[in-house]
């Protein structure tokens, strides 16, 4: 984090009383000082240690501070370089600033209390434009980079298990009904942590074929049946190194889950037909809309194979229990499929889409959306763009509006879409940027609705065009 970030700041100037005042300075705000007496000197120390804030004279043998800030800029373009003038030459210090300077400091320091609060206030823009690089970077990784969206406790206590885990060989078991994204936290856990770079196979046990699934699973000899006409690896095999995802795993026969087991445990598989075993070096995880541990009380599924998957559990709530997340994934989801247009939710259709039961989940609403932008023409997603049995599981009421469902009333609506906006609002520390980033709305709706609700906060990053005070 940004708060844990010590600045470098290097002095370049041929004085040395000069020089040792600012580190003096410098150091008493907690930097990281560095000097040099001439900008060849300077660039040379920046080589091995580029600085955060640089504070150059401008008038210096062989260099001149105005080349020496070009060089910089070209060189490291996100440090920022500030200028001291010892001759009242205002033009000189403009010409610098439209070269890139942040600003500019007259010598002699009088008070030396301007220069420690020029300082600070060089340090506060670079703290400033860190912490919302890491927050973009956030909202990317934990948003757009597998479509794990949302910012509810529940799925946040998700994407806190997917970094967890990502760097573990430990087997992990996801759970959590059809359409909530199981592959997605899957391929998470894969692509943030150390085995990125490694094979991901996924394999959907449901649609295998019965007589298949050990062949297609470990592999088979040349000759092992009708139809082999030469050797083939299997899906373990093919994701050795890496991890191999079986989703729905529920539904391999007893049999299977026999073999399955035996390969967990001696990290081997011996192919359809053949004599020899074959190392494999796999992490798994599995993923079910089945009660194991129901299905293993009860005989269908093996005892002694749910608990060798069940190591971890990580377990996806239903939209329905999410509800609060509907807001940002649909306009996630017209920004996926909208093609750059700016599309608009209206609010008796974003009504309509929190109060339906979505039990296809989150697989459902993509579709509804996706749908809804093939087949509109507006620039307003409206409730007749909707699939007839979502819109008309909502009852118009008198006045036009949409009657909630038992036990959701409007102002329930109106409390979700307020927590939402100041969960968003807090997890990017009032960035509105990022925030309507996240909720997927314009700016100036995410203001509108801030001063609607009388959400409180600040902007973390000021805009470039304007100095920070």
């Amino acid at each position: 984090m940004t708060d844990d970030l010590r600045i470098r700041l290097l002095i370049v100037d041929d004085e040395e009383s000069i020089r040792r005042l600012c580190m003096t300075v410098g150091e008493a705000l907690g930097f990281m000082c560095m000097e040099a007496q001439s900008g060849e000197a300077a660039l040379t120390v920046l080589e091995d240690q580029p600085a955060h804030i640089i504070l150059t004279d401008m008038i210096m043998p062989n260099m001149s501070g105005l080349e020496f800030l070009e060089r910089v800029k070209k060189m490291l373009p996100r440090t920022e370089v500030a200028v001291m003038t010892g001759h009242g030459s205002v033009e000189t210090a403009v010409q610098a600033m439209k070269l890139g300077a942040y600003d500019y400091i007259s010598k002699p320091f009088s008070p030396l209390e301007e220069l420690r609060l020029f300082l600070r206030r060089m340090a506060d823009k670079i703290r400033l434009v860190e912490e919302n690089e890491f927050l973009r970077e956030r909202v990317d990784t934990e948003t757009e980079l597998h479509g794990i969206v949302g910012s509810s406790a529940k799925i946040q206590d998700v994407l806190r298990m997917i970094s967890r885990l990502k760097d573990t060989r430990t087997p992990v078991l996801i759970t959590g009904e059809s359409g909530t994204g199981k592959e997605l936290v899957a391929r998470a856990i894969h692509f943030r942590g150390s085995l990125a770079n490694r094979p991901f196979v996924a394999v959907d046990c449901g649609s295998l074929v019965p007589t298949l699934i050990e062949s297609e699973l470990f592999g088979y000899e040349k000759g092992a049946f009708t139809g082999a006409i030469r050797s083939r690896p299997g899906l373990f095999q093919s994701a050795s190194g890496g991890t191999i995802f079986l989703d729905e795993i529920g539904e391999l026969p007893l049999e299977m889950q026999a073999k399955l087991l035996r390969v967990l445990q001696e990290k081997e598989v011996r192919p359809v037909g053949g004599n020899q075993k074959i190392k494999v070096d796999v992490r798994v995880i599995a993923a079910t809309n089945r009660d194991l541990e129901a299905e293993y009380k009860n005989g269908t599924f093996r005892k002694d194979l749910y608990f060798r998957l069940n190591v971890v559990t990580v377990h996806l709530p239903s939209l329905r229990e999410r509800r609060s997340d509907i807001p940002m994934l649909v306009h996630w989801f017209l920004d996926r499929y909208a093609e750059g247009d700016s599309i608009q939710v209206s609010n008796s259709a974003m009504k309509c889409l929190l109060q339906y039961e979505w039990p296809g989940n989150v697989r459902e609403l993509e579709n509804c959306v996706e749908r809804a932008v093939a087949l509109g023409s507006k620039q307003i997603l409206d409730l007749s763009d909707l699939p007839p049995s979502i819109a008309s599981s909502s009852s118009p009421l008198e006045s036009g509006g949409i009657a909630p469902p038992a036990g959701l009333s409007t102002t329930d609506l109106e409390d979700i879409e307020r927590a939402t906006i100041q969960r968003v609002f807090e997890q990017v520390k009032g960035d509105k940027i990022l925030a309507g980033k996240m909720l997927g709305i314009s700016r100036a709706t995410l203001y509108r609705k801030l001063k609607r609700y009388n959400i409180q906060g600040h902007e973390v990053l000021a805009p470039q065009s304007q100095a920070l005070q």
